[in-house]
């Protein structure tokens, strides 16, 4: 059977898809001009020629910037801030949303410890005891208060609970009369069955952690700590100079400070940009399935 769309569903879809193509557009197009201009030679890129396609290519940028040791060594401190950080994030959340998502007959405070949780995203401390607090613990200046102080993702247990409240009820009664356990439960029934909103979760968490900057800066006191988005956000954005050694000042001369900007921002995006295709397929369905109830 053949359906034929209306003149006002015609022209619906032809403005649909002319919207998000401009919308993408607006995405790609400043990132597509920062990987042309990381590519282009000083000369072309201050003469102002670079718009979308390098401009006499040449790799100095990269080459400045993996001889830095400096951009390695927060690249390095990122990178280990993701390893750690998302598996104990991810952790946390199950642990915590897998009890909160069962019914009060099951979990007699089921309630208590569900809004004490969502006070914390309603209402906040500040700024100052929030540091205060931290301070007191003496992580101060650690690897440890890039990791600690946001080992809770609150949204995401809400999105976890939700998931877990869509599967079937029927699957813990059955695996409770075959005499498993609660952690039995979990492992080797409930999170299998859960590995959409698992691997959403978890790209929200790569994505969190490798672009705080925030924390980097005010926990940190000496720089050599500062993971690459602090290190970038000092150096690209308030391009504060103390942070370069003197050879780099000095290959500066030959190396515009834009080209060399935009070579380290695409090295930091690369990452993401890698990892982002393996979970997509899991976002909507991940994100849908914890939502919708009948």
């Amino acid at each position: 059977m053949t359906t034929h769309k209306s003149w006002s569903g015609t022209v619906f879809s032809v403005f649909n898809y002319t919207f998000l193509i401009l919308i993408a557009a607006a995405c790609l197009l400043p990132m597509i001009n920062v990987l042309a201009i990381s590519f282009s030679s000083s000369t072309a890129e201050s003469a102002g020629l670079v718009k979308l396609w390098p401009i006499d290519f040449t790799l100095k940028s990269y080459q400045f910037v993996l001889n830095k040791p400096e951009f390695i060594t927060a690249f390095l401190i990122s990178l280990k801030r993701v390893a750690v950080g998302v598996p104990v994030n991810m952790l946390l959340t199950i642990l915590i949303a897998y009890p909160l998502s069962k019914d009060k007959r099951i979990f007699r405070y089921r309630n208590t410890y569900a809004w004490y949780f969502v006070i914390t995203i309603l209402f906040s401390g500040g700024l100052i005891p929030w540091f205060m607090t931290i301070k007191a613990t003496g992580i101060m200046d650690t690897f440890w208060a890039l990791i600690l102080p946001g080992a809770v993702p609150v949204f995401n247990v809400i999105l976890m609970l939700n998931f877990f409240k869509s599967l079937p009820p029927e699957l813990d009664e059955s695996a409770l009369m075959d005499g498993a356990s609660a952690w039995q439960t979990l492992w080797k029934i409930a999170l299998p069955l859960s590995m959409p909103a698992v691997a959403t979760l978890t790209l929200f968490c790569i994505v969190t952690h490798w672009n705080s900057w925030f924390e980097g800066l005010i926990l940190m006191n000496n720089p050599i700590h500062y993971p690459l988005q602090s290190y970038l956000q000092t150096v690209v954005v308030n391009r504060d100079i103390s942070l370069l050694s003197s050879a780099d000042q000095v290959t500066l001369a030959t190396v515009s400070e834009r080209t060399s900007r935009a070579a380290q921002v695409f090295v930091a995006t690369l990452p993401v940009l890698l990892v982002y295709p393996f979970l997509q397929k899991y976002f909507a369905e991940g994100i849908m399935l914890g939502s919708v109830k009948g």
